[in-house]
């Protein structure tokens, strides 16, 4: 005790960074109640099948709370009509869960994005970060359904850091490793974040976001990347990548020019 004196300096640091570890570790849970009302689940809904939902995978809310993203490749490239199936988002949890109808209003199947136009009430958004400005090592969170309905309509959130920048796909060594689809990327390569966070089948589309801020900064990609990426392993790692966030706000933007919208 020092009552009456000041302490030293070297236990004020001390008092200083046990306060900020603190305010760290309960910030997460935090992010992560402000992050959960946007996460939806992209799937298909068809009355007459059993089970009539099919969830596929993660999308997040954006834009005017109508407006959802999610991975090019999650989204069913044949729907039947026919039959009463329609594309949907789903959104809640548990028994909470509610279902909407959905259409896709823009793409980009370069980078593997998808943008999705909901039915009713808006939803609340989640704020857009700046991947330009990411770095490596700094702690991200992404929030989604890691393996569809298998663990029920209960958003799941993985925590790690951004390990490294890379680029979209690593040159082989020889030309004849190169498959036709490689060599259609390196012509246009992009970077994306590596993940030292394990990410699943249904997380594709999932938000990668700040711990702290909960602004998005990419969206969880590992099937479509690892085709260019990993292609020379024999067996697939628990690597996970993300497309970063620049490239969700060019997709936004061409669908406010498509709609007339600034």
């Amino acid at each position: 005790m020092y009552c009456g004196k000041v302490a030293p300096r070297g236990i004020l640091i001390g008092l200083l960074l046990l306060l900020a570890a603190q305010a760290s570790a309960s910030g997460l849970p935090d992010t992560i109640d402000r992050v959960r009302p946007s996460i939806v689940a992209v799937g298909t809904y068809q009355p007459t099948r059993r089970p009539p939902a099919n969830f596929v995978g993660t999308g997040f809310v954006v834009g005017d709370g109508r407006q959802v993203v999610t991975n090019y490749h999650v989204v069913p490239q044949v729907i039947d009509y026919a039959k009463k199936e329609r594309l949907v988002i789903f959104h809640g949890r548990g028994r909470r869960g509610r279902v909407r109808a959905a259409r896709m209003v823009g793409s980009d199947p370069e980078h593997d994005l998808a943008l999705l136009e909901i039915e009713g009430e808006p939803l609340p958004p989640l704020e857009l970060g700046d991947s330009s400005r990411v770095r490596e090592g700094e702690e991200i969170a992404f929030t989604g359904f890691p393996i569809g309905m298998v663990l029920g309509f209960y958003p799941v959130t993985h925590r790690g850091i951004v390990s490294v920048i890379t680029p979209m796909v690593i040159p082989a060594m020889s030309s004849r490793q190169l498959t036709a689809e490689q060599i259609k990327r390196l012509r246009k390569p992009f970077d994306v974040l590596q993940l030292d966070a394990t990410a699943y089948p249904g997380n594709s589309g999932s938000p990668v976001y700040d711990q702290r801020t909960g602004r998005v900064i990419g969206v969880v990609n590992s099937v479509f990347v690892k085709k260019g990426k990993e292609s020379a392993l024999s067996r697939p790692t628990g690597i996970s990548y993300a497309i970063p966030v620049r490239y969700v706000r060019d997709l936004l933007s061409a669908g406010r020019k498509r709609s007339g919208r600034q």
